[in-house]
This record gives C-alpha cells, sequence and structure tokens, in this order.
C-alpha cells in the first residue's frame, strides 16, 4: 500500500512538473490551434530586401516547412504559399 501512495504522489508531481513547462504550453497551443482551425494571429511577409510584402490578420493556421524556405497558411478559406521570404507571425 506504502508502495503504491509513493507511485501515485510520483506520477502527480510529475504530471504537475510537465504541465508547468512552456514546451508542453507551446505544444497544447498548437493541437488547439490544429484542432480549431487556426489561432487569431498577424501574419507579415517580408521580401528578402526587407520591404513589407503583405500583411494578414484573422484567424490563421499556419503549415510548418521542413525546408524553411517555404510559408503555407489559411485565411478565410483562401490558401497562401510563400517562398523565399521573411515571415513574422504574431499572436493576438
Amino acid at each position: 500500500m506504502k508502495k503504491k501512495l509513493i507511485i501515485l504522489i510520483m506520477i502527480v508531481a510529475t504530471m504537475l512538473t510537465l504541465t508547468s513547462c512552456a514546451s508542453f504550453e507551446r505544444g497544447m497551443k498548437d493541437i488547439k490551434s490544429e484542432l480549431s482551425g487556426g489561432l487569431n494571429r498577424t501574419v507579415n511577409i517580408y521580401g528578402r530586401n526587407g520591404d513589407l510584402i503583405a500583411s494578414y490578420d484573422g484567424k490563421i493556421d499556419i503549415e510548418d516547412s521542413d525546408n524553411c524556405n517555404k510559408v503555407k497558411f489559411e485565411l478565410d478559406g483562401k490558401r497562401y504559399i510563400y517562398y523565399n521570404c521573411q515571415v513574422e507571425v504574431i499572436e493576438k
């Protein structure tokens, strides 16, 4: 009985530690974004010279790119894809 109580306390302590981690909170936010169709964000797209090309506001779901030279997202039922640009994403 004593061992079970100790194990239970250790499990609860571990869960409390994990749920208070910043990486856990970021992961939960990613899941929330995926399930709800995005988060309220501002997305700014900059060209190579640093000039602002476009800016978008709204509930935006962003798809990560493995090769880091493409960003793809959806807003109001339209899909946007930008290549070789600097992208700034700000959550509201």
